[in-house]
């Protein structure tokens, strides 16, 4: 049986808002990046102001606009599309090889610490009252609602060199040497999941609180009349129900984790620290791109890299709900 037009029309205005943004902010996007990385970096189009900058560095050619007789390109290359030498650029570069492994040590460390952290602070706040329960979640949440910035500068502070807060008042009392926290290749990569384990900890905890919300009492009230001890309760009630939050919280970690830049980047800024030991994923796209990173201005490049991140994060996520399905299978 077909819709009535007055149904037809609610579904319009319903799905149109949707579709609308959906386009517009993720597919446009991805067809202009798409076309992007199939072009030469040498490329020069017929918008582009030849008197931007006297000098212009794209990709090894040298383009001095002051010194041509009439203003030309001393070097130019005609054609604007070139394939997928692009992704061959990148799939040959360590460097991308190097940010890559950063970032998979980056996700896997904050997911190990965060996930068991945050079960056992749900377990112990499902415990209290409903005021104090809220007064805590709520200050465990107020480092995921700060802004990224705010959150990063207060981390600089806190691993800063000898007199940060954490040599100050935990590693010299504990009768340790000072660690520079931002320039010991060492420990930059924990600082980094530290902060990652600061920030959406609290996040985690609340939507583990939220599931053992929704478990049905009469689980409870069996469990209390059998006598059923602690570690036999989160065996058979909490890890049952609680898996699909897990699995849920995984994957947020592992594209928030893939996507960062802003924390890295107030971190250690746009080198990725010593020995590139804090460089991530979206901070060597942002090098590649941008002048500011490393000069190269190879926005074809870093289309290319972004790109082929995708499917290395969208595997992962098909093991995760693999996964899951082993799980309902059981």
């Amino acid at each position: 049986m077909g819709l009535k037009k007055e149904e037809k029309a609610s579904l319009f205005c319903l799905l149109f808002p949707f579709f609308g943004l959906w386009f517009v902010f993720w597919l446009v996007p991805l067809l202009f990046g798409v076309d992007l990385a199939l072009q030469n970096p040498s490329y020069i189009p017929e918008y582009r102001d030849t008197f931007e900058s006297p000098t212009e560095e794209y990709s090894g050619f040298q383009f001095n606009w002051f010194d041509s007789p009439k203003n030309e390109a001393v070097e130019i290359t005609p054609l604007k599309y070139i394939g997928l030498e692009n992704f061959s650029r990148v799939l040959a570069d360590e460097k991308f090889y190097k940010a890559l492994k950063n970032t998979s040590y980056y996700v896997f460390g904050s997911m190990v610490i965060i996930l068991p952290l945050s079960f056992i602070l749900s377990l112990s706040l499902f415990q209290l009252s409903r005021i104090p329960r809220g007064f805590l979640v709520f200050c465990l949440l107020i480092p995921g609602l700060a802004l990224p910035s705010v959150l990063s500068t207060l981390f600089y502070l806190f691993f800063h060199g000898r007199t940060g807060a954490l040599n100050q008042y935990f590693v010299v009392p504990m009768g340790f040497s000072p660690i520079n926290w931002m320039m010991d290749p060492s420990f930059i990569m924990p600082s980094l999941i530290m902060q990652a384990v600061w920030r959406w900890t609290g996040l985690v905890t609340l939507f583990f609180l939220c599931g053992l919300e929704a478990i049905p009492r009469w689980q409870w009230e069996v469990a209390k009349l059998e006598g059923v001890g602690i570690w036999m309760r989160v065996r058979k009630i909490f890890i049952p129900n609680l898996w699909h939050l897990a699995l849920f919280a995984i994957v947020f970690l592992v594209v928030d984790g893939f996507a960062s830049f802003s924390g890295a980047y107030n971190l250690l800024g746009g080198s990725g620290g010593i020995m590139d030991a804090g460089l991530l994923l979206v901070t060597y796209v942002y090098q590649v791109a941008f002048p500011g990173g490393s000069g190269r201005f190879d926005f074809p490049g870093a289309a290319a890299m972004s790109l082929l991140v995708v499917p290395i994060t969208a595997f992962i996520l098909f093991l995760v709900l693999q996964s899951r399905r082993k799980w309902l299978t059981r």
